[in-house]
This record gives structure tokens, C-alpha cells and sequence, in this order.
């Protein structure tokens, strides 16, 4: 093949790639009314008003409104974020079950596998991914972790603000913070139910393929909405009605702490991953094409995977309301406002001390 052709196939296999947006937007917007619809009528009830229920809906798709810019440097830390390629862990000596915790942790042990063997890794033309966002193996379970961390932060210091003499004006930004981010982690929560999020196989079957599955690259956008869009959507309010109410998100059959939260999200992940094949089976006997009574089949598997996302994702919201720990720093702020000296925390003391010694040396 010329370097003309390889570059045009290249170009061709990035528009795919950009054009597969994990469930597409009404299938996300979906996952996060499913988790609202979840939450115990003792959630903080801001949450509940209709503009608020349509804002979370609506934040269900800036995550692909981010990755779909043509800027470089957002399609790079964005991308990444979507998936995460399991069987990719083991050319670098990983196991998915005891994977670093901590995002960068997991760049830089990739990061020096790839240095140390160089021959594994041959370097991509450039025209084929220019952002550099094809690269690695995932970073899904890592931004959703994260953005537990900073739902459990913003419900923190709402609670400081509404219990130690915050400002109504306060109040309210902390309470838009929340629903922000409540709204934007659905996203990867949605993204997380996808099987072909969890694969190299995200796009048609790849390598050995003695099982004859679809090695379309279409099949991926069909699974994301194309599908739905055929039989006219998900049922949404039959989906609301299967829920039970949100609860501590479990790992191994208990509630996770929170410094578990990563496993159990990993723990999510590798569930869906061993879907793939089931899907594709799907596909080869026509249960995805949407066409009569037969083609109808996939609707239950599909809609079951929404379904997953929407209460895992309420669990989320949920754990991070209940497992929010005090603000002890804008606790102790508020009351010198007040007037009220209280005594600063150790840790934060040692921290400040720390800070200052720094400037000194």
C-alpha cells in the first residue's frame, strides 16, 4: 500500500473513531435520569427541581462535546478517559485486578514497561493519531474515581456552608458545583456499561477470529444509538420502574469504603468487559439488527446496560453524599468570620508549616 493510501485509511480510521461517542447522547442522558430517579427522597432535594433534572440530563454529553474539538491538547487528556482497553494490560505484565489506584501511577509504569521494551511498542504515524490519544490503554476507571473524590468535596463544604454561616450566595455556588459534576461523571459512568469501552475489539473484532464476529467498524456507533434510534429509543420510563433506590456502591458483596472506590469501579468494568463476546454473538445472529420480532432481541441486553449505568452511577452520587467528610478548614474559616477562634487541624497545621518552610529555603 502507497504512504498516500496508508495515510488516507489512517484519516478514514480516525473519523470512525471520533464519531463513536460511547452511548450516544439521548442513550447518556438516559443513564443519568435513571440515577436520579434512583436517589432516596432524603437526597438533598436541590437535586430535584425540573431545571436542575435538566441541566444533569443535559451535562450527560459535554464530555463528548470536549473530545469532539478539533484543539489537540483537549482531544489528548480527554480521550483517554472513555475507555479502557483490558486485554492492553497484559503487554505491559498488568493484571487488571490490581491495577495502581492512582492516575499517574498507572501512566508511569506504562510509561517505563514502554521505555524498557521498545520493540513492543512501534511508534504510530503521526497522521494517525496527532493528539496522542490512542496511545495508552484507558484511563475510564481513573476519571470516574476522581470525580467521586470531587462530588465527596463539594459536599463537604455545602455542608459547611449551610451548618457554620455560609452566604446564601455560597450556598448556592456550592450547590451548582454539585450538579455539575454530578452530571458530568455520568458520562464515563454510561461509558463504563458499553462493553465495546472495555475492548481492542471497540470497533470490530480484531486479530484471531475464529468465531467469524463482525470486523465492521461501524458496529460500534450502531451499538451507541444507531440501534435505538431504529426501534425508536429506550424505554425510559420502563427502566425506571426495574430501579431499586440508591445505596452505598458494593465491592464483593458489602459496601465499599471509600478508599475503595477504584476497585469497585474496576471491579463494574471488568463485569461489562466480559460481555463483549455476547454482543457480538448478538450480532451474528441478527438480534441487533433491529428488523422484526427477532431483530428486537438486543433491545433487553442493551437497555439492561443502561439500565447498570444509571444505578451505579446513583450509588456513586449517593456514596459521595454520605461518605462526604467534614470540612474541617472552611469549618474553621466560617467561625473566625463568626468571630469564633477555633484551633486549626494538625494535619493542616503541618501542611502550612511545611508551605512556609518551603518559601524560606
Amino acid at each position: 500500500m502507497s504512504r498516500m493510501k496508508k495515510t488516507l485509511a489512517c484519516v478514514s480510521g480516525m473519523l470512525v473513531l471520533q464519531s463513536a461517542l460511547g452511548w450516544d447522547y439521548e442513550g447518556h442522558r438516559i443513564v443519568n435520569e435513571l440515577a436520579l430517579a434512583s436517589l432516596p427522597t432524603n437526597f438533598p432535594g436541590f437535586v430535584r427541581t425540573p431545571e436542575t433534572a435538566e441541566r444533569i440530563a443535559f451535562l450527560a454529553g459535554e464530555a463528548d462535546r470536549w473530545r469532539n474539538t478539533p484543539d489537540l491538547a483537549l482531544q489528548h487528556c480527554q480521550e483517554p478517559e472513555h475507555f479502557i482497553d483490558v486485554e492492553e494490560l497484559a503487554k505491559y505484565g498488568l493484571k487488571p485486578e490490581a491495577l495502581p489506584i492512582f492516575r499517574y501511577d498507572f501512566i508511569s509504569e506504562l510509561a517505563v514497561f514502554r521505555k524498557a521494551h521498545p520493540e513492543n511498542f512501534p511508534a504510530a504515524e503521526s497522521t494517525a493519531d496527532p493528539a496522542h490519544k490512542y496511545s495508552w490503554v484507558g484511563l475510564l476507571p481513573w476519571v470516574i474515581t476522581e470525580n467521586y473524590g470531587k462530588l465527596k468535596s463539594e459536599f463537604s463544604y455545602l455542608k459547611a456552608f449551610e451548618e457554620d454561616g455560609g452566604t446564601a450566595e455560597e450556598i448556592a455556588n456550592a450547590q451548582a458545583n454539585i450538579i455539575y459534576t454530578m452530571g458530568v461523571m455520568g458520562h464515563h459512568v454510561g461509558d463504563a456499561s458499553q462493553p465495546l469501552h472495555t475492548t481492542i475489539h471497540h470497533h470490530g473484532w480484531k486479530g484471531e477470529n475464529p468465531n467469524h464476529y463482525s470486523t465492521r467498524e461501524s458496529i460500534h456507533g450502531w451499538i451507541d444509538g444507531g440501534y435505538f434510534r431504529k426501534i425508536g429509543g429506550a424505554n425510559l420510563k420502563d427502566l425506571q420502574s426495574k430501579l431499586r433506590s440508591a445505596q452505598l456502591v458494593s465491592l464483593n458483596g458489602r459496601s465499599a469504603k471509600p478508599e475503595e472506590m477504584f476497585q469497585a469501579i474496576m471491579t463494574f468494568i471488568l463485569e461489562q468487559h466480559k460481555l463483549v463476546e455476547p454482543l457480538y454473538q448478538l450480532d451474528i445472529e441478527g438480534k441487533l439488527s433491529g428488523d422484526g420480532e427477532f431483530g428486537m432481541h438486543g433491545r433487553a441486553f442493551l437497555e439492561g446496560q443502561l439500565m447498570k449505568s444509571g444505578q451505579l452511577l446513583g450509588d456513586i452520587w449517593y456514596s459521595a453524599w454520605q461518605q462526604s467528610p467534614p470540612d474541617t478548614y472552611l469549618k474553621t474559616q466560617l467561625a473566625r468570620r463568626k468571630g469564633k477562634e477555633l484551633p486549626i487541624p494538625k494535619h493542616q497545621s503541618s501542611e502550612k508549616s511545611h508551605a512556609s518552610s518551603s518559601k524560606t529555603d
